[in-house]
């Protein structure tokens, strides 16, 4: 008897070891198996039309060998933040309330931002944004967090702003290792022992800032003529030398998020292109960059296989949007033809919309900090953004510029009434493709409402009031318009240089590519995908449980995944009522399993890939 009670007493002391090694994230607590492991790889701002086996070998053979996501999709407005929170979380913006790279947020963020309507790509942004709402601002919990829960080891490196909101919340250094490109790099604690594995490993102690490849120019100095190779190699190293060793030694699945600031750095401040359209991005500083994210995919696939990691780990590739080439021209905007220091005559200047809604409202404009903005000094707005009325402090309409769309917001008492006034100046300028109005503030004649577009959701952060995509259009003598697109972007870069934000299929058409135990070898997907369904799919795979506040949700990508069947989709066009001038927009969409899809939107003739 003595004995069982011996025997029952060490395995109820065994039982209690093993709950606090789960619980500690310590040991896999999975069931039936252990799931494979995962890596996302984010190519900023890589077209999924730009990757061959000439420009991108390594991309093109994820995409050969694997899922090729022929109708990929990024979410709308397409700039980096919104899609970074779709990715981490599976849900659309309209949940997220990541709405775009600037924001308002209402009253004034805390020092050191003092804005009321900040660049959220910008980590002690992130930070403060928690604690206005909520501890986590997009109100959703990221698959990184689920993961570490769950008792994966987790990881998000690279690229300052969409690295931390992989695990927005997490910041103590004490679960997801968040290791970004800030400089100096000291807003997320590393563990001991990943500092003196970096140090190890023969490499900085912290990663070198991009050099000479952060440099954009001016009107009359051309941009960069280099990818940002030494930084990107830092990190790869990292995640090959350091990273994958320390997963597999752990023995246990990991998800690991590797952000690779090429191209889209490089591409913004490329100088092959200075005020001129062509090459734009399509030049050979543009081409490096591809060239260089593609080597770090194929170094990362490499230390995979020669851990033994290779035949169980799956690897995403996807971007958080497409790229176009900055055009500055517009016939009919009162900001055109005003001289502004830095500015060629005849472009449109930064905050050139802040300008002309300012004079077509007759209110003053203010900066972001609610400075003056000097116009007769030859200051357009610093950013791009402002703020309009005759009091910064109860600003009638704010402008939160984010390349080649703007987001309005109207946080007066009066704003059913300015709207519709607002969209009529806007219906006047020629830079103007599509015009979407939050619901709330009713239906508005030549504009689509926010939900239309998945923008009107359990949002934390203030919802837009209006969102005005900027024109796009082919460049001449450039064959495919998707690779040859250039739109008007409210932006402080040069004409030539590179740009997104916009709602043409230029920018909504992202890479996207998979590989692996979990997904179909040699497959071309023709069903529609989006950046939101990548969170939803693994979870799946990984046997997660993403529990959802909103309800603007993925989709899981089932075809793709080995055994899937095909999944039915359908296009479809919807058009709002003409604005008394004839404006009117309109918007390509499909629907896959419930779930919506957005191609392309704006007025016939002003948006690369829009079918009227």
């Amino acid at each position: 008897m003595a004995g069982l009670f011996e025997k029952r007493r060490i395995l109820i002391a065994a039982a209690a070891l093993v709950a606090a090694l789960v619980a500690g994230g310590l040991i896999w607590r999975g069931t039936a198996g252990r799931p494979n492991n995962v890596i996302i790889f984010v190519a900023d701002g890589l077209r999924s039309g730009v990757v061959t086996p000439e420009t991108a070998p390594e991309l093109a053979a994820v995409r050969a060998e694997g899922v090729d996501f022929q109708n990929s999709h990024s979410l709308y407005p397409t700039v980096t933040t919104p899609n970074a929170s779709a990715i981490a979380t599976g849900h659309r913006l309209g949940d997220t309330g990541d709405f775009g790279n600037a924001l308002f947020v209402g009253a004034p963020l805390g020092f050191p931002v003092m804005s009321p309507a900040p660049f959220i790509e910008d980590n002690a942004v992130i930070g403060l944004l928690n604690q206005r709402f909520g501890g986590n601002f997009l109100n959703e919990t990221s698959l990184l967090e689920a993961a570490r829960a769950k008792g994966y080891s987790t990881a998000a490196i690279g690229k300052l702003g969409p690295v931390a909101i992989q695990s927005a919340a997490a910041r103590d250094g004490k679960g997801t290792i968040v290791l970004d490109d800030a400089f100096p790099p000291d807003d997320f604690p590393l563990p001991a022992d990943v500092k003196a594995a970096i140090r190890a490993a023969g490499l900085q102690a912290t990663p070198p800032d991009r050099g000479l490849n952060s440099w954009p120019g001016t009107s009359i100095m051309p941009g960069v003529r280099v990818a940002n190779v030494e930084q990107q190699d830092w990190f790869t190293a990292v995640a090959t030398k350091v990273l994958l060793p320390r997963f597999k030694a752990a023995n246990k699945p990991f998800v690991m998020v590797f952000w690779s600031r090429d191209p889209d750095g490089t591409q913004h401040n490329q100088g092959d292109s200075l005020n001129t359209l062509a090459p734009g991005i399509n030049g050979p500083t543009a081409m490096a960059a591809i060239r260089n994210a593609s080597k770090d995919l194929g170094e990362l696939r490499k230390a995979l296989k020669d851990l033994g990691l290779d035949k169980t780990t799956n690897i995403v590739v996807t971007a958080d949007h497409g790229f176009s080439t900055v055009s500055k021209a517009s016939a009919t905007s009162g900001a055109a033809k005003m001289r502004f220091d830095d500015v060629p005559a005849g472009f449109l200047p930064p905050g050139f919309l802040a300008i002309d809604l300012g004079k077509a409202l007759g209110l003053p404009i203010f900066e972001p900090n609610g400075l003056p903005v000097l116009l007769e000094d030859g200051h357009p707005p610093h950013s791009g953004s402002a703020l309009l009325g005759a009091d910064p402090a109860k600003p009638k309409a704010v402008i939160a510029a984010n390349g080649g769309s703007d987001l309005i917001y109207l946080p007066d008492a009066d704003a059913k009434t300015l709207a519709p006034r607002v969209v009529e100046a806007l219906t006047r300028q020629d830079y103007v493709a599509a015009i979407f109005v939050d619901d709330a503030l009713g239906a508005v004649p030549g504009a689509l409402p926010l939900s239309a577009i998945s923008l009107k959701g359990s949002a934390r952060t203030p919802t837009p009031s209006i969102v005005v995509s900027f024109r796009s259009f082919q460049v001449p003598g450039c064959p495919k318009a998707e690779l040859c697109a250039a739109e008007v972007a409210d932006t402080t870069l040069q004409q030539g240089q590179g740009i997104h934000g916009a709602f043409s299929r230029a920018d909504t058409h992202n890479f996207m590519a998979a590989v692996g135990p979990d997904f179909r070898k040699g497959f071309v997907s023709p069903a529609p995908v989006s950046n939101a369904d990548w969170a939803i799919t693994l979870a799946r795979l990984m046997r997660i449980d993403l529990k959802a506040k909103g309800e603007l949700t993925g989709r899981v990508m089932s075809e793709a995944l080995k055994g899937g069947r095909p999944t039915a989709f359908k296009a479809r066009t919807v058009r709002s009522q003409p604005a008394a001038n004839g404006f009117v927009t309109v918007l390509n969409m499909q629907e896959a399993a419930g779930k919506p899809y957005y191609d392309a939107a704006g007025a016939p003739g002003r948006t690369v890939g829009l079918k009227p």
